[in-house]
């Protein structure tokens, strides 16, 4: 059923300005029904797999009190304060991917981030405003689960191009879909895709593939709402160690390849 956009509460009209100097060609935010799906793991991943293609890619972490881009990349220390007061972001060590975090903005980043709305909402908008992004081909926004403050904000403050939503089998698969397409629909940003995380795995031993979680429908929900199921990713040990040692950049090429058809959609944007 069509959405009613009369009846939409929220504007999309007042997106907050870049810093000086900074240009960014496509911003596209990566989402999630809930926690523990690898949404960041998903972000960091299309980030390498852009960032291999040539392309000039930024990570923003939006996920305030969960923050964890920087130690899937094995960044540490404080981000440095330019000359003209903006906050230089931090960069991967292989491809060189710009990444702002709150975990590199705290003297501790182990310590909780215990903040209302609003405070998380500001937070957000510094990130955008007060940085030096340089030129970007794009900027991925590593959200925090569920339809609050924080996505409220990124989508209506930035101008979106577009979010990716994440899910896993053991989730309400249909569910999760509607909440993340639901919201980005009624603040008029398009749902480029699905990815689903943890899809399933591969015998070592004989190569036979296997859903661990079981198989849910996935597939009808991107059916009932039109969108695309680009990748349905494994379980692969590789990737959990890379990402335990900070070194997700060195992540070898099958993966990659589960992610191809998401990437090519987002290398194809106009």
């Amino acid at each position: 059923m069509p959405e009613n956009r009369s009846n939409m509460p929220f504007s999309v009209d007042n997106h907050l300005p870049l810093s000086e100097g900074s240009q960014i060609k496509h911003v596209i935010a990566v989402v999630s029904g809930k926690g523990g799906v690898g949404k960041s793991t998903v972000t960091a991943l299309l980030a390498v797999e852009l960032a291999k293609q040539g392309y000039k890619v930024g990570i923003l972490d939006a996920d305030l009190t969960g923050a964890s881009i920087p130690y899937l990349f094995g960044l540490q220390g404080l981000l440095r304060v330019s000359d003209k007061g903006l906050l230089e972001p931090m960069e991967t060590k292989k491809l060189g991917i710009k990444v702002v975090s709150i975990a590199l903005a705290m003297e501790n980043p182990e310590m909780a981030v215990i903040w209302r709305g609003p405070l998380l909402s500001k937070a957000i908008q510094q990130f955008w405003t007060d940085v030096n992004w340089g030129e970007l081909d794009y900027l991925l926004v590593d959200m925090p689960p569920g339809t609050s403050d924080v996505p409220l904000t990124v989508m209506q403050m930035l101008p979106l191009q577009g979010v990716v939503v994440v899910t896993s089998p053991q989730d309400m698969a249909r569910s999760v879909v509607k909440k993340a397409y639901h919201m980005a629909n009624q603040l008029q940003v398009p749902v480029l895709g699905l990815v689903e995380n943890m899809s399933y795995a591969v015998c070592p031993h004989c190569g036979e593939r296997f859903s661990v979680f079981g198989q849910k429908p996935l597939s009808e929900a991107a059916k009932e709402f039109n969108v695309q199921v680009c990748a349905e990713m494994p379980l692969d040990p590789q990737l959990a160690e890379l990402t335990d040692k900070g070194d997700i950049e060195h992540i070898g090429e099958s993966i990659g390849l589960t992610l191809q058809s998401m990437v090519e959609a987002l290398a194809s944007m106009p």
